[in-house]
């Protein structure tokens, strides 16, 4: 029973607060000379592809060794 309280207030605490998170103001205008030469988003178009291998390489690393020590504990027992 003590579970049960303990989860409904930890999900109403959260749809109570989802909304307020939602509350900033918005960021202040750019100065008069940025982006003159187009209209850019501040800053500048910076690329992802090499952190985005980075990632997938680690996770798969994190996966494979998974796998490996699941095998080596089915082994031993």
């Amino acid at each position: 029973m003590k579970k049960i309280i303990i989860n409904s207030i930890l999900i109403s605490l959260c749809a109570l607060y989802s909304p307020l998170a939602h509350t900033q103001t918005s960021p202040p205008e750019p100065p008069a000379e940025h982006g003159s030469s187009g209209n850019r988003d501040p800053g500048g178009g910076a690329p992802i592809g090499g952190g985005l291998g980075i990632l997938l390489l680690l996770g798969a690393g994190y996966g494979a060794r998974k796998v490996f020590l699941l095998r080596k504990n089915e082994l031993e027992e």
